[in-house]
């Protein structure tokens, strides 16, 4: 069970990571006046998003908080 928590908190703290990477490249896609390449970006974030959304966890960034806070 605890394995199986740990999973889905490893599963959500990637996601997160992942959606973060794309919003950065995203800011920067439209600095850049990088049009295609920020819609091509906006549809990769939506789906990350959805995954997040349907995350096994019930609150996936509480989750991902207290396993940034286990590390101390």
């Amino acid at each position: 069970m605890i394995s199986q928590d740990y999973n889905a908190i490893d599963f959500v703290n990637e996601l997160i990571r992942k959606i973060r990477v794309k919003e950065k490249q995203l800011e920067i896609a439209k600095a850049s006046q990088m049009h295609y390449v920020a819609e091509a970006i906006e549809t990769q974030l939506l789906e990350l998003r959805n995954q997040l959304s349907q995350s096994p966890t019930e609150e996936p960034e509480f989750y991902a908080l207290m396993s940034l806070l286990e590390d101390f």
